[in-house]
């Protein structure tokens, strides 16, 4: 996709319909921002060019006449931003993206399309309303609106299922959390190649945490060297991190000290590479917390 035509594009849409740059950015995002998607130094999120097509009276698709499927490209693009948004748990600019689509006809008229809002409407529900019922609700209707129309499990679904098996190990009910687990990491045999690579590790490791609640330890860690050698296999970065933690965390919790200390000190490593100052900054203190015990205990 050729963005730097799709500023040339709302540059001569705005002229024609007597906005200035400033015009068009109220309520949407800056002037100055306005001017750099028209010159294509960067290009728009789904939302805000969602957005500015309206302002400017057209079809959002206006903007995608030069790729072959123009309506692909552009839930293509706000299911990028969704991921984004989601990794980075910046839950707000979700749901403003949420709404923004729920607005557009491509999504509102095709469950495919409405399942990705109602799954984010839902992690939205949890992690901010705090209203694990109702998140559940909308997590359940995103999974069915498309789950009795296919023989084998999508990407999407898997990663419903995975959403609503974390709010069950949260909620402590860890065996309902491990069956829905299960049936994810069932249908991902079945399945060809994963296109993001992410969802068996985030599976693995989530399995390994409630396993470790369980006082599984060795299963747990059975888990996590499992998801280990799955991004080193196909080299993902995402949950390196978490798993070598988690492994650390099972030698802890069997007093195995100086094994726990080995694991923590290559999460920290990852952590440090990430720039993930929480996740550091936690990490090295349990490193000192584990390194007074060694010293207590000699």
């Amino acid at each position: 996709m050729n963005y730097s035509l799709i500023g040339k594009k709302m540059k001569e849409l705005r002229k024609v319909v007597g906005l200035t740059q400033g015009d068009l950015a109220e309520g949407i995002c800056t002037q100055a921002l306005i001017s750099r998607m028209e010159k294509g130094d960067i290009y728009p999120s789904a939302a805000a060019l969602y957005q500015i097509a309206l302002k400017l009276g057209v079809d959002v698709n206006y903007f995608f006449e030069i790729g072959t499927n123009p309506r692909l490209d552009y839930i293509m693009e706000v299911e990028k931003q969704f991921k984004i948004l989601r990794d980075d748990r910046k839950f707000e600019e979700m749901i403003d993206l949420v709404k923004a689509e729920e607005k557009n006809p491509l999504f509102y008229k095709d469950k495919d399309k409405l399942q990705l809002l109602y799954w984010h409407k839902g992690i939205y529900t949890y992690e901010v309303r705090k209203d694990p019922d109702q998140a559940l609700s909308l997590l359940h209707q995103a999974y069915s609106m498309t789950s009795h129309e296919k023989k084998a499990m999508s990407e999407r679904e898997m990663q419903i299922l995975s959403s609503i098996g974390t709010i069950h190990n949260s909620l402590h009910h860890h065996e309902s959390a491990l069956d829905y687990y299960q049936r994810v990491e069932t249908a991902m045999k079945t399945t060809g190649q994963l296109q993001n690579k992410s969802i068996k590790t985030r599976l693995y490791y989530n399995k390994a945490r409630i396993l470790t609640r369980l006082g599984r330890y060795e299963e747990s860690t059975s888990y996590c060297r499992k998801g280990l050698k799955w991004c080193f296999d196909e080299e993902s970065l995402w949950g390196i991190g978490e798993l070598h933690y988690q492994i650390g965390y099972n030698y802890e919790l069997q007093d195995d000290l100086e094994k726990a200390l080995t694991y923590f000190q290559k999460a920290l490593n990852m952590f440090d590479l990430k720039n993930d100052e929480v996740y550091t900054s936690f990490i090295k203190n349990k490193i000192e917390e584990i390194v007074g015990r060694e010293g207590q205990v000699r």
